[in-house]
């Protein structure tokens, strides 16, 4: 993208270009539930061609985000502070690498979930997965609030979506200490080692949804000082 096409954009809309991110991020997100569904069937072909698709749309999200980082003028003027912007945009990529990081450990070890546990961990999956979905719809309604000042009813939609984030998040801290305490009622009949990539696996899920929530701290940082 060149920079007379980054300067039109912002121009636009200084929002659209983190919406693009964040919609390319919840992608990535959302790859990994037909990736596991993969992984339960030990169908690891069919796991590899989705982890490269994930990992093609976490690469078109880092373009996009350098792109920002290196030609968003700073002398630029918007309704909302340059610093902000890019703070946003930093903590949304963590999702993409973080989902194209769990997939990558599973499939290089070809980690299979426990039977006993697999609906128990697809359920906790999907929420975390979830809770970066509000972060998308509360960053879509940002153009709205563009236009009407950061003031009114787009505001207090806003502001329902990041509280409904935060109540999901709370949910997925819950789920994750009952998953981790069903798997640790599995261990002795699993290898010692896998019993700890997936305690690791359990707890990089949840960070897609503590992500998530930081997010919507540094938007709800940002719409503070517009």
């Amino acid at each position: 993208m060149s920079m007379q096409s980054i300067l039109g954009v912002f121009a636009k809309s200084p929002i659209k270009p983190l919406q693009e991110h964040i919609t390319k991020v919840h992608q990535c997100a959302e790859h990994l539930v037909p990736f596991f569904k993969a992984v339960y069937s030990q169908d690891w072909k069919k796991a590899a061609n989705i982890r490269a698709e994930l990992s093609q749309l976490e690469k078109g999200a880092d373009k996009l985000k350098r792109e920002v980082r290196t030609n968003l003028p700073k002398g630029l003027f918007m309704p909302i502070d340059r610093t902000d912007l890019l703070g946003l945009i930093t903590q949304q990529d963590k999702i993409a690498n973080t989902a194209k990081d769990i997939s990558g450990r599973v499939l290089g070890r070809q980690l299979t979930i426990p039977q006993p546990i697999q609906k128990e961990f697809m359920d906790y999956l999907v929420l975390c997965i979830d809770t970066a979905g509000f972060a998308v719809k509360a960053i879509d309604e940002l153009d709205e609030l563009l236009e009407t000042g950061f003031q009114g009813k787009e505001l207090q939609i806003i502001d329902k979506l990041l509280t409904e984030l935060d109540t999901v998040e709370d949910t997925t801290d819950t789920m994750q200490v009952a998953l981790r305490h069903s798997l640790h009622g599995l261990e002795q009949d699993l290898n010692p080692v896998d019993v700890v990539f997936l305690y690791n696996i359990i707890e990089w899920v949840g960070d897609l949804a503590d992500l998530a929530e930081r997010v919507g701290d540094r938007l709800e940082l940002m719409l503070a000082r517009s």
